[in-house]
């Protein structure tokens, strides 16, 4: 039998029955349209083929989704009774046995995803879409694709190109993993509750190859954050800590790697912030 999705009476229904209450501090609004779901999926470019982990499952829409297409999925639920109740669920709607595996943690600290996933897909409250997005990024280096829904500001940033207004740190180290772009935007009515923010879904790419070491990306981290920190001023002022100096020696280390020192951190690249970590 073809999986069978959640429609929005169940989902208020399973929510009761589980004495969950959607609160603000989990940035919980639940997904309560069949199209919705299966759009992020598509956009996924998701395959009976693929392993995929989900972030958040929550009640389990997104989850139904993912696996309908024959895909398997580890979803990592940091709520207690959702995580407990995910399996039964998926089993009152027909997915097969062992297609679906649930980890009870805070994606966070998550270290390990049995069976090496290439897809990630998640509907992300917006006060930790970026740290888990980069967390996963950085932990699981056989994450090859995903979609993820974000606030509609986070993802602005997080496809941001060098120079535009919404260009932060959170694109250049977003862009150190691979290519990003908008995949489209999605309704604040599809969610119980409405939430007050718009959303929109952020596909990304990983890199062919590593853009460099551990060590080096620590590097070159640290000196975005310099660079943003201090955005109005030039990278040769907002540089020279970091750097270790004095603003006319991070323009000398600058200039040495071809890299303007009148320049705004915004108007770098992930690669131009590469060059000066190298040095």
């Amino acid at each position: 039998m073809p999986v069978s999705l959640l429609g929005a009476a169940e989902i208020r229904r399973l929510a009761a029955d589980l004495d969950v209450t959607p609160t603000k501090k989990l940035g919980q609004n639940f997904v309560v349209d069949a199209n919705t779901v299966r759009k992020i999926v598509h956009a996924a470019r998701v395959t009976a083929s693929d392993r995929v982990v989900e972030i958040g499952p929550g009640l389990g829409s997104l989850t139904l989704a993912i696996l309908e297409t024959g895909a398997s999925v580890v979803a990592v639920e940091i709520d207690h009774r959702l995580a407990e109740r995910l399996p039964t669920t998926a089993a009152a709607h027909d997915v097969p046995e062992g297609r679906l595996e649930v980890i009870d943690a805070d994606a966070l600290r998550v270290e390990e995803l049995p069976g090496e996933p290439s897809v990630l897909v998640a509907n992300l409250p917006y006060n930790v879409s970026v740290p888990v997005l980069l967390h996963f990024l950085e932990t699981f280096p056989y994450l090859q694709r995903g979609v993820v829904m974000v606030q509609a500001e986070v993802g602005e940033r997080l496809a941001a190109p060098p120079g535009s207004k919404v260009y932060g740190a959170p694109s250049v180290k977003a862009a150190w993993y691979g290519s990003w772009r908008l995949a489209g935007t999605v309704s604040r009515q599809v969610f119980w509750p409405v939430p007050n923010v718009d959303s929109v879904l952020v596909a990304f790419d990983r890199d062919a190859e590593p853009r460099g070491t551990e060590e080096h990306r620590r590097r070159t981290f640290q000196i975005v954050d310099a660079a943003f920190q201090q955005r109005r001023k030039m990278l040769r002022q907002a540089l020279a800590g970091v750097l270790g100096g004095t603003a006319a020696e991070a323009s000398e280390r600058l200039q040495a790697v071809g890299v303007d020192p009148t320049l705004r951190g915004e108007q770098l690249t992930v690669d131009d912030y590469a060059r000066i970590a190298a040095v």
